[in-house]
C-alpha cells in the first residue's frame, strides 16, 4: 500500500514476514557474498526512476531520513555519471512531486483553475458607473437601533385579519409608510443635489426605491408617491416590483425618479450596513435584520426587545449629522408606536 508516496506494509503481513523492514526494497538488492541480502531505503517512484537511468540503487548515496534514497539523489548521480546534463532546483524537485488524487486528475488542474473573464452588462454595468461617482461624494453614516416590538404585533395582527391569499405583510411596507410620514417632516431628506448649478431640489413626492439582488445584478425599482399610499397599497405594489425584478421585466418607468432608497440587507440576513448614496439622492438607508435582544428598562430589570440597526447614510454636502439626528428620532418614534401614524394619516 503507498500512502504519501511511501511504502508501508500492512499490518496483518508484518506477522508473517518478520524479517522485511518496513519500506526496503528487496528487489534489486543482490546478495553480497558473507552478508546477508541488503536494500536501500527508497519510494516506488524513486526505483522507478532508478531503472529509467539504467542504475542501480545501491550505488547511490541516500541523503534522506536513515539513508533513504531521495528523488534528488538519483537525479545528482545521474547528473555526476553524464546521463543528466544538469541537476535540477529543490524547487523543481517538488513541482516534479504533486501526487495524484484517486482517478488520476492533477490537483492543480489548469483548466478548472483557470481565470475566466466576465463581461458586466445592464444592472451591473450601470452600477459600476453609479457607484464609482458616488464614491466621490463626502457622505457619512449614522446608526440608529430602533425598538419593534409594537411593529411585530400589528404585523401579526394584520396577517391575522388576512383574507387575501395573495397578500403577504411584512415588516417593510409599514416601515417605508413611516419612513414617508418622517420625511414630511424633514423634507431635506428627500431631495438631490445639482452640481453644476451648486442647487438642492426638494422632491414634492416620496418615491422610495428599494435595492432588490437578483440574478442580474443590483436594482432599484421605485414605489411612486408613497405619501398618498396605504400599506396595504404598498404591500402590493412591493410585491408586483418584487416579482418583475425577479422576471427581469422591470420597465424604465419602475425604475426611474427614486428620492430616497432603502437597502433592506437584514432579508439576507445582515445585523447592519454602510450604504454607499443613489445619485443624485442625498440620502440612502440601510435596515438591518429584526432580532430579539436583551434591553434594560428604567428600573434596570432585563426584558427581551425585537430591536433592528438603522444606518442613515447621507450627502454630507447638503446633510449635517443633526438634521439626520432629528430625523431618525422622528421616525423611531412612529415606529415604536405606530399608533400615532394615525395623527397623521390622510
Amino acid at each position: 500500500m503507498i500512502v504519501n508516496g511511501s511504502q508501508v506494509v500492512p499490518h496483518d503481513s508484518l506477522a508473517s514476514s518478520p524479517d522485511i523492514p518496513l519500506g526496503v526494497d528487496t528487489s534489486t538488492s543482490p546478495s553480497r557474498e558473507g552478508n546477508a541480502p541488503r536494500g536501500s531505503l527508497s519510494t516506488p517512484a524513486v526505483r522507478h526512476l532508478v531503472k529509467q537511468y539504467g542504475l542501480s540503487i545501491d550505488d547511490i548515496q541516500g541523503t534522506g531520513r536513515d539513508g533513504r534514497v531521495l528523488k534528488e539523489d538519483v537525479l545528482n548521480y545521474a547528473a555526476s555519471k553524464g546521463l543528466l546534463q544538469e541537476a535540477p532546483s529543490a524547487l523543481e524537485e517538488n513541482v516534479g512531486q504533486v501526487e495524484l488524487p484517486e482517478g488520476g486528475k492533477p490537483l492543480l488542474d489548469p483548466h478548472f483553475y483557470e481565470d475566466k473573464s466576465i463581461p458586466l452588462r445592464g444592472y451591473q454595468r450601470a452600477m459600476v458607473k453609479s457607484m464609482s461617482l458616488a464614491a466621490k461624494v463626502p457622505h457619512f453614516h449614522y446608526l440608529e437601533e430602533i425598538n419593534c416590538d409594537a411593529l411585530v404585533q400589528l404585523k401579526a395582527s394584520f396577517q391575522k385579519e388576512n383574507k387575501d391569499h395573495d397578500v403577504k405583510h411584512t415588516f417593510l411596507p409599514f416601515l417605508i409608510k413611516s419612513l414617508s410620514m418622517a420625511l414630511s417632516k424633514y423634507p431635506l431628506l428627500n431631495s438631490s443635489f445639482v452640481e453644476e448649478t451648486n442647487e438642492v431640489i426638494l422632491k414634492g413626492f416620496h418615491n422610495i426605491g428599494v435595492a432588490m439582488a437578483t440574478e442580474q445584478g443590483l436594482v432599484v425599482p421605485t414605489i411612486k408617491k408613497v405619501q398618498s399610499l396605504s400599506i396595504l397599497e404598498i404591500t402590493k405594489e412591493l410585491s408586483r416590483l418584487h416579482e418583475m425584478a425577479l422576471q427581469n421585466r422591470l420597465s424604465t418607468n419602475d425604475i426611474t425618479g427614486g428620492t430616497i432608497t432603502l437597502s433592506n440587507i437584514g432579508a439576507i440576513g445582515g445585523k447592519f450596513g454602510s450604504p454607499v448614496l443613489n445619485l443624485p439622492e442625498v440620502a440612502i438607508i440601510a435596515l438591518g435584520r429584526i432580532q430579539k435582544l436583551p434591553r434594560f428598562d428604567d428600573e434596570e430589570n432585563v426584558y427581551p426587545s425585537s430591536t433592528i440597526n438603522v444606518t442613515v447614510g447621507a450627502d454630507h454636502r447638503v446633510v449635517d449629522g443633526a438634521t439626520v439626528a432629528r430625523f431618525c428620532n422622528e421616525w423611531k418614534s412612529l415606529v415604536e408606536k405606530p399608533e400615532l401614524l394615525l395623527l397623521h394619516m390622510r
